[in-house]
């Protein structure tokens, strides 16, 4: 039914919830995920200081499914986190959007609820929220 689960992370504690949720699902359904973090276009830190977080968020969902027998791809990508998600589970090609519902704390939980809502108004897969 779910070939590729696609989970999109900012290695906030919320986002640890949806990884986890997604490679169970996988690993029930024999699917492979998709993790994703975006590095943010509009931010002002060195890009290489970003570069390096975001392969490290993405290397510890790596290590969560390799643990559980699950198939993980990486996508790190420069863009907007609300509004580049349609278009990479497109590229992905992703046909189930495991999304946390906020992100790490303050503006970046703002943030975060921005991009859940906004994956739910434009992704044209189905998508399941994680509280």
């Amino acid at each position: 039914m779910f070939e590729r689960i696609m989970v999109p992370t900012d290695g906030s504690e919320y986002a640890a919830k949806a990884e986890d949720l997604a490679i169970e699902l996988a690993g029930r359904l024999g699917s492979v995920v998709v993790a994703v973090h975006v590095i943010d276009e509009k931010l002002i830190y060195p890009f290489d200081v970003l570069e390096d977080e975001g392969k490290e968020i993405l290397a510890a969902v790596q290590r969560k499914g390799r643990e559980a027998g699950v198939q993980v791809d990486e996508v790190l990508v420069f863009g907007s986190p609300a509004h580049d998600m349609k278009k990479i589970s497109e590229k992905t090609g992703a046909d189930l959007v495991v999304i946390a519902s906020h992100g790490r704390s303050g503006f970046e939980k703002l943030l975060m609820g921005s991009v859940a809502e906004t994956t739910l108004k434009t992704v044209e897969v189905p998508v399941l929220l994680v509280k």
